[in-house]
């Protein structure tokens, strides 16, 4: 069993697709540590809708290649667009982030992704789910990875957000 960490995000119906994603991630993987909701100005999108962020972890013995095929099918079912340009709004994104200490490429995948280490609203959430966990390839803690990380440009908030009767975030 090893600990998986996603990144989802939505700028499209936020609230909606985010909650289902969860709905989904808890039926398929079970109990999930989820971090809290952060509302963001987008990065490198025209479109200027902002987007609701947040990282879960769960664990699971799934390869790799089954656990990307699956993120990437719930983003299809939430109206994903894959014909859509890179930069464009989405319903849902969901990004496999860590599978427990591996690095490298498996069934296609690098691991861990590459944006733990460059955006605010993946690094924010993963250091306030896991502080004391390392990062597989530079070994530091998360939590000390984000006092260092210099997110000028990069602003996120917490949100009021519920998903099944529990509240995941409140704006500070």
């Amino acid at each position: 069993m090893a600990r998986i960490t996603v990144s989802i995000g939505s700028n499209i119906d936020r609230g909606h697709h985010v909650r289902t994603c969860l709905d989904a991630l808890e039926t398929a993987f079970g109990a999930l540590a989820i971090s809290r909701v952060f509302e963001s100005e987008p990065v490198g999108f025209e479109d200027g809708r902002n987007f609701y962020n947040l990282v879960v972890a769960f664990d699971s013995d799934w390869p790799v290649g089954d656990l990307q095929a699956w993120c990437k099918r719930l983003e299809d079912a939430n109206g994903r667009r894959k014909d859509s340009p890179k930069f464009s709004p989405r319903t849902l994104d969901i990004d496999l982030l860590t599978v427990g200490d591996l690095t490298g490429r498996h069934d296609g995948v690098e691991l861990p992704r590459d944006e733990i280490l460059h955006h605010a609203f993946v690094l924010l959430p993963m250091a306030e789910l896991l502080p004391d966990a390392r990062h597989p390839v530079v070994s530091e803690r998360y939590d000390a990875l984000w006092s260092r990380f210099d997110a000028e440009g990069q602003r996120l908030w917490p949100v009021d957000f519920t998903w099944a009767g529990r509240t995941i975030s409140r704006a500070d």
